[in-house]
């Protein structure tokens, strides 16, 4: 038998720049997150509280794209037209992180949601039923403040100021939190689309994309007109991203790979291409939607997703939502056309957001 020739594996292809830079931006985010999770001061406190703090690191720290500090560093260096940023600027997107994982904690109880970001959610990790969701909200609360003192104590000129206005946009996201738990999501009647619009932006902005990009803005100096033009440019963007995903929410499209899946109809949420899809439908398919809606969970299979899948496509629901993510996703690049556009960081940005709105990442 001769011997077995050395057969190399295909070169794997090189990282985008954009891409190489999100994995910069994570490497020093998580770093600084497992930082921040590292507190002696509570180590006597509790033995339970420690084991408990142990689930929380890992949660925190699972995988993910740090989409929030990579634009929070970016609308820094575009406003301030330099590549390079002070060590604070990442504790104060470490901070922001901690801000989205109280939330995400805290929408995970809400929604009594098994998996998040390929694990489990928090809940089910520190205890059963209803004590682990209690025990859950409890911890929410510790990151919140947790979030606050590195947001306040990162020594950046301007920490104060950016604080305040991620907050009072945390405070009108929540109110959309409200409406959307109280009525389910979207309104299956006269008026709907227009209702759920306003929620579709206020998720948006509980995701904390457009805030990052402005905060990085004002940390860096920028007077209220540049700030402005930032939050044009995060508006957009954020909004692109938040209808692709309802989108894939209901028409389970591939996530990235480090996402849990999600079907918004199994679990009762009604989004905006339902909504629009209620509104361009026949009056027999409306009723079909309005029916199919007010199934109890445990009718809402397999079968039933098809059929509502098939009059959203079939009614005009995907088509009006991808036409409004295609709109958006070009409103922010024209708007980002109007920036300053330090060292190409523009181009950057700009592949950010075509990842942002096609989900990429």
């Amino acid at each position: 038998m001769g011997l077995t020739p050395f057969i190399s594996a295909a070169p794997m292809p090189a990282p985008s720049v954009e891409q190489a830079w999100l994995q910069l931006v994570r490497a020093r985010v998580d770093a600084s997150l497992a930082e921040l999770l590292e507190l002696p001061d509570e180590a006597r406190l509790d033995i339970r509280w420690t084991e408990a703090l142990g689930y929380v690191r890992e949660y925190v720290l699972r995988p993910t794209w740090r989409m929030r500090p990579a634009l929070l560093l970016a609308g820094y260096c575009l406003a301030r037209g330099s590549a390079s940023v002070p060590a604070g600027l990442w504790r104060f997107a470490a901070g922001l992180e901690l801000l989205h994982a109280c939330a995400a904690i805290h929408d995970d109880a809400a929604e009594q949601s098994v998996l998040r970001r390929g694990g489990l959610t928090l809940h089910h990790l520190l205890a059963p039923g209803a004590t682990g969701q209690h025990l859950s909200v409890v911890v929410g609360d510790h990151l919140y403040a947790r979030a606050m003192e590195t947001l306040l104590g990162s020594e950046l000129p301007g920490a104060t100021q950016a604080s305040q206005y991620f907050l009072k946009l945390c405070r009108y996201s929540a109110v959309g939190r409200y409406a959307e738990l109280e009525r389910g999501g979207a309104f299956l009647g006269p008026g709907g689309v227009l209702r759920t619009w306003r929620l579709a932006r206020l998720r948006m902005v509980r995701e904390g994309l457009a805030p990052a990009l402005v905060c990085g803005a004002m940390l860096a100096g920028a007077d209220a007109e540049l700030r402005l033009r930032f939050a044009r440019v995060g508006c957009h963007m954020g909004l692109a991203h938040e209808l692709r995903e309802e989108l894939r929410g209901l028409f389970g499209e591939a996530r990235g790979a480090v996402q849990a899946p999600r079907c918004d109809f199994l679990r009762g949420r009604r989004t905006f291409p339902v909504a629009a899809a209620w509104s361009r439908a026949l009056p027999e398919a409306r009723r079909e939607l309005e029916a199919l809606w007010s199934l109890p969970a445990e009718r809402r299979d397999e079968l039933a997703l098809g059929r509502v899948r098939r009059l959203v496509e079939e009614s005009g629901g995907r088509s009006a939502t991808e036409h409004l993510v295609t709109r958006a996703s070009h409103g922010a690049v024209h708007a980002l056309a109007e920036l300053p556009n330090p060292n190409g960081l523009r181009e950057l940005v700009q592949a950010l957001i075509g990842q942002l709105a096609h989900r990429i990442v």
